[in-house]
């Protein structure tokens, strides 16, 4: 017996402190961050330390350490390290690993969706002023970031006026012959047909980017000296055009709502906490304006306070975003001036970050801290009403448990054309956005319009690939199912559902099913959600394997929230659906001829009006337009009139 017992011990693979203080002796008295690891290759947590050596140390005694990073030291099987040159490039490093990898145990920025910027571009002669989101790899200036895509439209809209700088795209603007109903309203200074100059139209672009830049007085100031000069010449007109762009700047900057007059530019931060979760809102000023505001709920062990928590998310949030000069906060931060100095570091200006205790900017950090607790408040009370809907869920559809993870399936065409099918994600902290899914059905055997065979061929795709992803549904864990630093978070959920819902009836669902039944999957709970009598809401009919068909009372909070599922699955799946038709209804067949450049094309349109004229013509008719020869109108007729090899 004793002898069995010594060979289980000597197989219990090595975690926790014995196998970190085995790591101490080959460590350097220097900076740089650590990962650790379990025994299934997830990492659990990511940190930086000035020392690493002494660090780990500290992590082998165990001694005073809260119980988050207690739990994550009872479950590493292994760690790795990387030495860095300073301890604030170790801070830059830990942020960009923690939003990579996202480890359970450490504070979690969510939500993270790209900022829309306004991008005045570099790329063209002519430079456009447009919304830009994603990746900046366009050449050109970036102005951002702003809260909402709304926001930068009303801006650029207001910008329109005040600067008269175009918006329309490259080939738009190559193709006018006159100006476009932009500059009838006074929104462009038409620069596509020489209304105004290059250079003058340049000079309108140095005014845009020195406003956006917070040289706002600046401007205003030039506008009006160009104003008064032209009243004293007696070009009332010209005049008149000035008054009407100082207008325009007037009502951007009174349309922002606070307006800080001795800060140009600024992130506030404010952090709240209650029922276990912390909100932090973030106000961005930029040209003394507020550009708007946006609600985070970062996930966080509940033994952290305010102040831990924002400044764990401040690393991370700058990690991808251009930092302003200032920065002020709710709450003190650990090492505030190491994230000055790694933030300085990366931007390449000062950067001061601060906690007002009096003045405008106090007053500022107040009202962001007012907004965190409503919206905090709001997110609770809409945490609780999803959790008591997922549990009457559960209890109509005879679900074991409330579902923490649905997904409702739908699809999209018009008489069988351009066929989409989405799929949406609802959990206890509502949609899930970034797990949405579309499906652009390309099965050659697909009948046009056969919604049976769309469905078939979404389901089986996506349960194909979860179970080589995921393995069997038996199998499924949930991830972050234990410990205080569970967070319900927004954009993670179990890989399987625990509830698929089917915009159909009788044959969705039959489809369905035999997709399950191919792929050896038992036990998943499939409802079909079928219009009810001449297709009106709140009488739908429910299919369920196995039971008769069955309806919710008409004023059943779980019909409301079921109809909410399905109409989001459709708007998802009628948009991408919308989407794809709008970009082949876009493609031009002149685009899919061999040597029709935008010149040809260009000239083409200019003589014959639309493509379809193109088509239409002779090929003599096609070689009286210039730059076109013989052999290359005859390759145009014959793409148009599928000659015969």
């Amino acid at each position: 017996m004793s002898g069995d017992n010594q060979t289980e011990i000597e197989a219990r693979p090595v975690v926790g402190r014995e196998v970190i203080a085995g790591l101490i002796k080959r460590l350097p008295n220097g900076p740089g961050v650590y990962r650790m690891i379990d025994a299934k290759g997830t990492v659990l947590y990511v940190g930086k330390a000035r020392n690493l050596k002494k660090r780990v140390q500290s992590y082998a005694r165990a001694v005073g350490l809260s119980g988050r990073i207690m739990r994550a030291i009872a479950a590493t099987a292994e760690m790795e390290f990387v030495s860095t040159r300073t301890e604030t490039e170790a801070l830059l490093l830990e942020a960009n690993l923690i939003k990579r990898l996202r480890p359970r145990f450490n504070v979690l920025l969510r939500d993270d969706k790209s900022f829309p910027y306004i991008l005045v571009t570099e790329d063209h002669p002519v430079p456009a002023i447009v919304k830009h989101r994603g990746a900046r790899s366009r050449k050109g200036t970036y102005f951002g970031p702003f809260a909402s895509a709304g926001a930068v439209g009303r801006t650029i809209n207001a910008l329109q006026r005040a600067f008269l700088l175009r918006t329309c795209s490259d080939s738009f603007y190559e193709s006018r012959t006159r100006p476009c109903l932009l500059h009838q309203i006074k929104r462009c200074s038409a620069p596509c047909t020489g209304v105004i100059s290059h250079a003058d139209y340049g000079h309108l672009v140095d005014e845009a980017k020195a406003f956006l830049s917070g040289k706002s007085q600046a401007v205003r100031t030039e506008i009006q000296e160009a104003m008064e000069a032209a009243a004293e010449r007696l070009d009332f007109e010209a005049a008149a055009v000035y008054r009407d762009r100082l207008s325009a700047l007037s009502h951007i900057q009174a349309h922002q709502g606070i307006n800080p007059r001795g800060i140009e530019e600024a992130d506030v931060f404010a952090a709240y906490q209650d029922g276990g979760m912390t909100c932090i809102e973030v106000f961005f000023f930029r040209t003394g304006q507020n550009w708007g505001n946006r609600a985070y709920y970062p996930r966080a062990d509940r033994d952290l306070d305010a102040g831990a928590v924002l400044g764990a998310f401040l690393a991370q949030f700058y990690d991808d975003k251009p930092v302003p000069k200032l920065i002020l906060l709710s709450h003190d931060v650990e090492e505030r001036e190491l994230l000055e100095e790694a933030l300085s570091e990366r931007s390449g200006h000062r950067i001061s970050v601060s906690v007002p205790q009096r003045g405008e900017k106090k007053d500022l950090v107040d009202h962001a801290l007012t907004n965190a607790r409503e919206a905090l408040g709001r997110e609770l009370a809409e945490s609780a009403s999803q959790q008591s809907l997922l549990t009457g869920l559960a209890e109509r559809f005879d679900l074991p448990e409330p579902p923490q993870r649905i997904e409702v399936y739908d699809n999209s065409h018009i008489m069988g054309t351009n066929p989409v099918g989405g799929m949406i994600v609802a959990g206890p902290q509502g949609f899930i956005k970034a797990q949405y899914r579309k499906f652009n059905m390309r099965s050659e055997d697909l009948t046009p319009g056969d919604d049976y065979a769309m469905m078939r061929e979404m389901l089986t795709r996506r349960f194909s690939r979860l179970l080589k992803e995921a393995g069997p549904r038996e199998g499924t864990v949930e991830p972050e199912a234990e410990g205080d630093d569970a967070g319900g978070e927004r954009d993670t959920a179990p890989p399987w559902p625990d509830l698929v819902l089917i915009d159909g009836g009788k044959g969705q669902v039959a489809a369905a099913v035999a997709v399950m039944t191919e792929l050896g999957i038992t036990g998943l709970p499939l409802v079909g959600v079928a219009k009810g009598p001449d297709r009106d809401a709140g009488r739908e009919v429910f299919h369920v394997p196995g039971r008769d068909i069955f309806m919710l009372p008409p004023r059943d909070p779980v019909l409301y929230f079921v109809q909410r599922l399905r109409d989001e699955a459709h708007r998802f799946a009628i948009g991408s659906h919308r989407t794809r038709r709008r970009i082949d209804m876009a493609k031009n067949p002149l685009d899919e001829i061999a040597g029709i450049g935008p010149t040809r094309k260009r000239a083409l349109l200019r003589h014959f009006g639309t493509a379809k004229a193109v088509g239409r013509a002779s090929v003599e008719d096609l070689i009286a337009v210039e730059g076109i020869s013989r052999q290359m109108a005859q390759l145009i007729y014959d793409h148009f009139h599928d000659q015969p090899s």
